[in-house]
């Protein structure tokens, strides 16, 4: 490995061991802080507790990189596994320029937002994806964590190009990259719904986009998600090695597949 990630929330309140474990860890390697409860897209303040965990838990590691998801975490959402869409549009767009740059003034720091995976388009939405996401940067000087299934899940489910979205997305803020596994869902109609689930070997089509985007922005640190149905030790560090090989030979097509 080359550096680690662990997830805020599980360390907010968790025992002396735990935070003994990440400091050993942390003085081998550079460490990444990813939070997924900030809820930047709510409507709602953000909770001061919540900013005041992960603001203590910076102060105590110092990571190399914080990042967040871009949607609305309610209490309801952990129940369905994800954060809840986004109408992207105007009003939206403020609310989550001043959620981020309340975040980033607290940790002196620059937060990296992650794209989630989309399985329908709200109405209320008047911009794309990419547009929201390049404008967010431009408005607070945040980072982004590409999330490759993500994006190719929402690119299939709502329609849409992903080798358009990473043309219209500003990928030099890209400070992060994270490649997960998903699955088909069959509906009545015949049609399917790609389904982020973390419990596969990353795609072929993940691979590729990867590929292509390593070829506009050079190396950038890659997290490889497996949360469930963990698969023996030779096969995550496989997907590590493709990661790891694909940064530094980009242009030759098949070289690691």
């Amino acid at each position: 490995m080359d550096f680690f990630e662990i997830q805020a929330e599980r360390y907010f309140s968790a025992n002396a061991v735990a935070h003994m474990q990440v400091f050993a860890l942390r003085q081998l390697l550079p460490l990444s802080v990813h939070g997924i409860g900030l809820s930047l897209g709510g409507a709602a303040a953000l909770s001061g507790e919540h900013l005041h965990g992960l603001q203590q838990l910076c102060q105590r590691y110092q990571p190399a990189l914080v990042s967040a998801h871009l949607g609305c975490a309610p209490q309801a959402a952990s129940l369905l596994g994800d954060n809840l869409p986004l109408a992207y549009n105007a009003s939206t767009l403020q609310r989550l320029v001043e959620h981020v740059d309340q975040v980033q003034a607290l940790l002196g720091r620059q937060l990296l937002i992650e794209n989630p995976p989309a399985y329908v388009r709200l109405m209320e939405s008047d911009m794309d994806e990419a547009d929201f996401l390049h404008e967010l940067c431009q408005r607070t000087a945040c980072g982004l964590l590409l999330d490759i299934s993500n994006l190719l899940i929402s690119c299939h489910n709502c329609g849409g190009s992903a080798e358009d979205y990473l043309r219209r997305l500003p990928v030099q803020q890209i400070g992060e990259i994270h490649l997960g596994g998903y699955s088909q869902l069959r509906l009545a109609s015949g049609a399917y719904l790609l389904v982020d689930e973390h419990a596969s070997v990353v795609a072929d089509a993940s691979w590729d986009l990867y590929t292509d985007l390593l070829r506009r922005i050079g190396k950038r640190p890659v997290v490889v998600e497996w949360e469930r149905q963990l698969p023996s030790w030779l096969v995550l560090a496989a997907e590590v090695d493709c990661a790891r090989a694909l940064q530094h030979f980009p242009f030759m097509p098949g070289a690691v597949r």
